[in-house]
C-alpha cells in the first residue's frame, strides 16, 4: 500500500512534467503483470520488483456459488469433512532483464510467496494453514522477430526451474500434515514456457496482445503433475503527458486438473486435495496506471500499479473464487 501511495503522489508531482528523456513513453512498457512484455538493446539491463496481492473468498463449482454448509454437509453433494473458506496470496518477485543483442533478451524471474488459507470443518470448528518461502525460479529468452514503425512481435521461451517446495506442512485438527496442493509454493517439475507477444503504438496510444503457456515436463517426486496452463491477455494504453499513462486490460486464464496424485494426502477430507478438482477458466478485468520519472534523483525509474476483479469463473470445484488481484512494481534500467 506504501508504493500505491507513493504512485499517486507522484502523479500528482509529475503528471504535467515533460518527458525529458528522448525516445522513452511510460507506456513503453506492458502493464505491470504482464510478463515479459518488452525486449531491450544490447547490453541493457533492467531490474525490477513487484510486489502481487490476491484475495480469495467464498466457493464454487461451475460458475455457481456454495456455501460452506453444502461442501461438509454428510448427506449432500460433496460430503468433505473441510471446507476452505478464505485464502490470501501475497508475492515479491525479483527480476532482471539483459539485452544480449538488439533481437534477444535474457529475462529471470524470482519469487517468494506467502499463502494462508482458512477452513471450517464439519462440526464448525475454524483453523488456519500457512506457508511461505522462495518459489520456482524462471528463466527466459525474448527473441524480438519484427520492429518496424513502432509494431514489434516477440516469441518468449522460457523455462520453469523446481526450486518451490512441494513439502510444506502446518498444524491442523488431524495434527501436523501437508497441505494440499494450492498451499504449496512450486509445481515440483521444469515446465516449458513458450509465448508470443505483440505490441503496436500511435502518438497517444498504445496496445498489444499476450499468450503464453505452462507445459508441465514429467511428474514430480510426490507422484503427480499439476495441469497445463494457457494465458490470454490483451491491452490498450493511453498517454496522458511525458510522465504517466493509464491502461485497461483483459486477462483469460485456463489450467487443467492435476494428472496423478500425492499418497499423503486424503482427496475425501478436502476439495483443495482433490486432484480432480483443481481445473478451472477465468475472465479478469484489470485497470492500470504507469509512471515514468522524467526528472531530478529518481529520473528514469518507473512505478507502475494495477487491480483488477474477475468478470467471469468456472471452476471443477468446489474451488476458492479470486475476488480482486493488486500488483505494485518498480523497474529501473541501465
Amino acid at each position: 500500500m506504501r508504493l500505491l501511495c507513493f504512485t499517486v503522489a507522484a502523479v500528482a508531482a509529475f503528471g504535467t512534467c515533460a518527458n525529458e528523456m528522448k525516445g522513452m513513453r511510460p507506456d513503453g512498457h506492458a502493464p505491470i503483470m504482464v510478463m515479459g512484455g518488452h525486449t531491450h538493446k544490447t547490453d541493457k539491463l533492467m531490474l525490477s520488483y513487484r510486489y502481487m496481492r490476491m484475495a480469495m473468498d467464498g466457493n464454487r463449482d461451475g460458475s455457481h456459488r456454495l456455501s460452506e454448509a453444502e461442501i461438509v454437509d454428510p448427506d449432500g453433494k460433496y460430503q468433505f469433512r473441510v471446507a476452505p473458506t478464505d485464502m490470501d496470496m501475497e508475492m515479491h518477485m525479483f527480476g532482471a532483464m539483459y539485452g544480449l543483442s538488439d533481437r534477444l533478451t535474457l529475462m529471470a524471474m524470482i519469487p517468494y510467496t506467502e499463502l494462508s488459507m482458512n477452513h471450517r470443518t464439519r462440526s464448525g470448528r475454524r483453523f488456519s494453514t500457512d506457508s511461505s518461502g522462495p518459489g520456482d525460479i524462471r528463466i527466459s529468452g525474448l527473441y524480438l522477430l519484427y520492429d518496424t514503425a513502432g509494431r514489434r512481435i516477440h516469441l518468449n521461451m522460457g523455462l520453469s526451474f523446481p526450486t518451490g517446495s512441494i513439502s510444506k506442512k502446518d498444524q491442523t485438527p488431524m495434527g501436523r500434515v501437508r497441505l494440499p496442493y494450492p498451499m504449496q509454493l512450486g509445481s515440483g517439475t521444469y515446465d516449458l514456457l513458450p509465448g508470443i507477444t505483440y505490441r503496436d503504438r500511435r502518438e497517444r496510444w498504445s496496445w498489444g496482445g499476450q499468450a503464453l503457456a505452462t507445459i508441465r515436463l514429467g511428474e514430480n517426486s510426490h507422484d503427480y503433475t499439476l495441469g497445463d496452463r494457457l494465458e490470454l491477455t490483451a491491452w490498450v494504453s493511453r498517454v496522458f503527458s511525458g510522465a504517466v499513462s493509464g491502461s485497461l486490460r483483459l486477462a483469460w486464464k485456463d489450467w487443467d486438473n492435476i494428472d496423478g496424485a500425492d499418497p499423503r494426502l486424503n482427496p475425501a477430507l478436502v476439495p483443495t486435495a482433490d486432484p480432480h478438482r483443481r481445473g478451472g477458466r477465468r475472465l479478469d478485468l484489470f485497470a492500470g496506471l504507469n509512471l515514468l520519472i522524467p526528472s531530478g534523483v529518481l529520473k528514469g525509474h518507473r512505478i507502475a500499479v494495477e487491480a483488477g476483479r474477475p468478470l467471469h469463473q468456472d471452476f471443477d470445484g468446489p474451488q476458492l473464487e479470486t475476488d480482486w488481484t493488486v500488483t505494485a512494481g518498480w523497474k529501473y534500467m541501465f
